[in-house]
């Protein structure tokens, strides 16, 4: 008989040996007894091994975990050059690139300074609800589940420093890095109580360079928005959390959605669609804050419109409040503290951003230095912003209608969506035609003004 057939036939006769003990403990021992003894192999078991496992969860504690994001970005990048049996493969219509990343439960092998690391990707079905401890279940379809995701490191334990000092830094390095060079803004939205972890990127073009908006409130804003990302040592040493605060203001149609996908474009920050009406209570938008990563924008669009948040100066403030508490369990409290309070300070580097075409309807503590440093009048065009919008549509800086048009607008009043539109009108029809068709949409206007005045003198 050969070595390698006595080894079988040894190991074969240890694996008998090993099932007949443990069958004649379970008909003899105490379940208690049988319990302690396999307890007491587990931790032999583990002593005895050399490997150690480091356990990469997608959330650490309430916030994003910044190691689980880097690793799925480098082990994306990596997959395609190894030798692994399943990919996930992906591409949206902005994506230059086919995406790759682990599918469930596989795994792959990675060598940093000759040491050999495997890496598993464990996907895991789950309530999304009581996932994180809060969350009515009542209040959702029980079919509806949510992934639970992590990663798990394995290697040599004695190795453990060289993963911990070097390694994992490696790997956030070289993540940010892919970032960059991807160039692209991804779009989030809340989907069952935590932020969505798909890849939906921002397809809006608008830049500064292309918004139509008063040139000088256009150069001050890229300057306040450079001297933020700028800033971290200023904020430092004056003792503010690293954010700030943009309440946008105006009648609908005059660009508020634009300038928010500009200011996304020109920071490079992914956008964090916030809609109040979908939050259940304070504590899960304290959670949705603490989940969003560092360098991100967080948008509150018609905040007038999504929570009845009344003035408190008016007479019929407490009732009102009242009321909202009954309804809905947001409160001006909570959103007060969840832009400004203690636990905003748990995160750097954000922009967060409210909309709203009433800012009077807003009660006064949201409208405070600290929770919306910079109010924006989104106004209506001016001589600036049709200039930009002609350039946009038409591709001309200068027209014999110019002045003409220039004048109509200083009389009524016109929205850049509305001459936007009319611009589209006839697009390929020319310049001469597309401007003619938009003086006589403004002399309609102002005639129908006119009329309304006129009637007001009579009455």
């Amino acid at each position: 008989m050969s070595k390698a057939q006595i080894a079988l036939s040894t190991a074969a006769s240890l694996a008998a040996s090993a099932m007949l003990i443990r069958s004649i403990a379970n008909d003899i021992l105490p379940s208690e007894i049988q319990d302690y003894l396999y307890a007491g192999l587990y931790r032999i078991s583990r002593c005895m091994s050399s490997q150690l496992t480091f356990v990469i969860e997608e959330i650490q504690g309430l916030a994003m975990n910044q190691v689980f994001e880097a690793a799925h970005l480098y082990l994306g990048a990596r997959a395609n050059a190894t030798s692994t049996q399943r990919l996930r493969v992906g591409k949206t219509e902005n994506q230059k690139t086919f995406g790759i990343t682990l599918d469930r439960n596989e795994e792959i092998l990675d060598v940093f300074q000759n040491v050999k690391l495997k890496w598993r990707f464990v996907c895991m079905q789950v309530k999304s609800p009581s996932m994180y401890g809060h969350g009515n279940m009542q209040d959702y379809n029980s079919s509806l589940r949510s992934e639970f995701r992590q990663y798990e490191l394995s290697f040599h334990k004695k190795h453990k420093d060289l993963v911990l000092n070097l390694y994992l830094p490696h790997i956030v390095e070289k993540a940010n890095a892919i970032k960059k060079e991807s160039n692209m803004i991804k779009l989030h939205t809340v989907n069952y109580d935590r932020w969505d972890s798909n890849d939906t990127f921002l397809k809006h073009p608008m830049t500064f360079q292309t918004l139509a908006m008063d040139e000088e409130l256009k150069k001050e804003l890229m300057e306040d928005l450079d001297n933020f990302i700028n800033g971290k040592e200023y904020y430092e040493r004056i003792g503010r959390s690293w954010k700030r605060g943009y309440l946008l203001y105006g009648p609908p149609g005059t660009g508020k959605s634009s300038l928010i996908a500009a200011m996304a474009n020109h920071l490079k920050f992914d956008i964090y669609d916030l809609d109040l009406t979908g939050i259940e209570s304070n504590s899960e938008l304290r959670f949705l804050l603490l989940s969003m990563p560092s360098q991100s924008m967080l948008v509150i669009e018609d905040i007038d419109c999504s929570l009845k948040l009344q003035n408190r100066e008016s007479e019929d403030a407490s009732e009102n409040q009242s009321k909202n508490q009954r309804e809905n369990k947001v409160t001006l409290s909570g959103l007060l503290n969840f832009i400004d309070g203690l636990w905003s300070c748990c995160g750097e580097e954000r922009i967060i951003i409210f909309t709203t075409n009433h800012k009077e309807k807003l009660d006064p503590a949201l409208l405070r230095p600290g929770r919306m440093d910079r109010h924006v009048l989104m106004s209506y065009c001016n001589a600036s912003v049709l200039k930009q919008l002609v350039f946009n549509y038409l591709g001309i800086s200068h027209h014999r209608l110019f002045e003409k048009i220039q004048e109509l607008i200083m009389e009524v009043e016109v929205t850049p969506a509305e001459v936007a539109g009319e611009l589209m009108k006839r697009k390929g029809a020319g310049a001469d035609i597309c401007l003619e068709g938009l003086v006589k949409f403004l002399q309609a206007k102002k005639t129908e003004l006119d009329k309304v005045e006129n009637q007001g003198e009579i009455n």
